[in-house]
């Protein structure tokens, strides 16, 4: 049984510092703890950060993977490569570094976005052409029995 994982909703609009620094929302912030983890969210053109202890659950995940290929082994390497464990300052700014910037398309304006059990940085502009669910969305919530 999974350990009980926080949950985030919810969005924030705003931009990262001269610095390339992005304020973590409060809300976020105390779910996501003193020390988490910052890394690409393939195949989303964003970033997420997770708590340690959900990082942790996608790390089992891993290793307990059945297949350990070729094609498992160059997405572990490309993953952990663009991974950091981080933690925000005392006023709640996090460096966002420029190789996770170039990959999310983030030069100022960005989304945080509350994702169940992550939070998700989106460029402002890439946001806006992958948020939006289409007509599927209704079918897709039936086929999870959410209603």
């Amino acid at each position: 049984m999974l350990a009980e994982l926080p949950r985030f909703v919810g969005s924030v609009e705003h931009a990262l510092d001269d610095k390339g620094r992005l304020i973590v929302p409060a809300r976020f912030r105390e779910r996501l703890g003193t020390g988490f983890v910052l890394t690409i969210a393939q195949p989303d053109p964003c970033l997420v950060m997770y708590p340690a202890q959900t990082w942790a659950e996608v790390c089992q995940r891993l290793q307990e993977a059945p297949r350990k290929d070729e094609r498992f082994r160059r997405f572990v390497r490309y993953l952990f490569a663009h991974t950091d464990e981080v933690a925000c300052d005392s006023q709640g700014r996090l460096g966002i570094p420029s190789a996770l910037r170039a990959y999310a398309g983030i030069e100022r304006d960005v989304i945080s976005v509350g994702s169940l059990t992550r939070v998700e940085i989106w460029a402002k502009e890439r946001y806006a052409a992958h948020a939006t669910p289409g007509d599927e969305a209704a079918d897709f919530a039936a086929d999870l029995g959410l209603y």
